[in-house]
């Protein structure tokens, strides 16, 4: 819902050069992670925004069951680069989006 993502807006950000990780927990005593996408018109016509979603996507279910933050809601917002980037390169940058806000 349009909430919950103004909600993580306030939480944690960690930006990477080919997307945002913004993380909040939610404190409802739920160890579920949730994840959300976005991606705006600037990176480009739907075909590369539904590019870069599916990319995003199978990041979060390569490395958030490990690395995650538990509780917590996790937004992924897509940047101009990100569709261009090496997709080992966009997975390190996830990792390391992920300790840093864990932190």
């Amino acid at each position: 819902m349009r909430r919950d993502f103004l909600a993580a807006n306030s939480g944690k950000r960690a930006p990477m050069p080919g997307f945002v990780l913004q993380v909040r927990a939610r404190g409802d005593g739920s160890s579920d992670m949730r994840v959300g996408f976005t991606v705006t018109k600037k990176i480009g016509n739907a075909v590369v925004r539904n590019r870069m979603k599916r990319r995003l996507r199978a990041l979060a279910r390569d490395v958030l069951p490990d690395s995650g933050v538990r509780g917590a809601d996790h937004v992924l917002i897509g940047r101009n680069g990100g569709i261009e980037r090496d997709y080992a390169v966009l997975r390190a940058e996830l990792v390391k989006a992920l300790a840093k806000v864990a932190r």
